[in-house]
């Protein structure tokens, strides 16, 4: 009853995914991240319990596969599941059971996966990883967006709409972005305004925050402020 697409951006090593669904609050149980290891998205009669046990089989030197390979080997409700996944070198891994409801299943592209389930068709999933792959123009939350954007232009979830999540991880040990849209009418339309709205002002100020480079960050208010005001004059990013 979801569609997504995790991605790795290879220049600069970025992680990133993005879902939607016909399913309250998705963000909350799909997608689960980690910097410097990995993604793994939870489907279909989701067992949040993959997300926790999928990164720690990534953070311990399995593959992507191997990791998808070893938590369904050891779930007993594994036809009703479907999850995919990256390891942080953009390696790839997917299942789909049996009994997940049609169209379902997962296409690998270039540095990006796309899994379904409950979907109008392939695609749905065919239209997110080939509107992905053409746009490199796009910085990768953008790119996301507009990857899902195609899929839902395709037929999405047969269902219809309701929520949808983003994620962007880049090499600190928190997000770069990381939205949620729980309940709306177009959960996409809502996330590509709440993309805009991040560039108004966060996207500034996470310049000044603790990084491992810099564990005290920038504490200086008036340079802060300054060097926001000056951004958003430039209209950046």
């Amino acid at each position: 009853m979801t569609w997504s697409i995790i991605a790795r951006e290879p220049a600069t090593g970025r992680l990133g995914i993005a879902a939607a669904s016909r399913f309250f609050a998705l963000g909350a149980r799909v997608p689960f991240v980690e910097t410097g290891v990995g993604i793994v998205a939870t489907q279909a009669l989701l067992n949040p319990l993959y997300g926790r046990k999928g990164l720690a089989l990534l953070r311990e030197g399995h593959t992507a596969q191997e990791a998808v390979d070893l938590m369904v080997a050891a779930d007993d409700g594994r036809e009703a599941r479907q999850v995919h996944a990256m390891d942080a070198r953009g390696g790839v891994g997917a299942f789909t059971g049996s009994d997940c409801v049609a169209w379902c299943g997962h296409i690998t592209g270039t540095d990006c996966s796309a899994a379904g389930n409950m979907l109008a068709g392939p695609e749905v999933i065919e239209a997110t990883v080939a509107a992905y792959e053409s746009r490199h123009d796009l910085p990768m939350a953008r790119r996301l967006i507009a990857a899902m954007m195609a899929g839902e232009a395709a037929g999405g979830d047969m269902r219809g709409r309701q929520s949808a999540s983003l994620i962007v991880l880049d090499e600190q040990e928190y997000s770069e972005l990381d939205f949620r849209v729980d309940d709306h009418e177009d959960p996409l339309a809502e996330l590509t305004r709440l993309e805009q709205v991040s560039r108004e002002r966060w996207v500034h100020f996470r310049r000044f925050l603790p990084t491992r480079e810099n564990p005290a960050g920038i504490t200086d208010r008036s340079r802060i402020d300054a060097e926001i005001a000056a951004a958003t004059a430039r209209k950046e990013p």
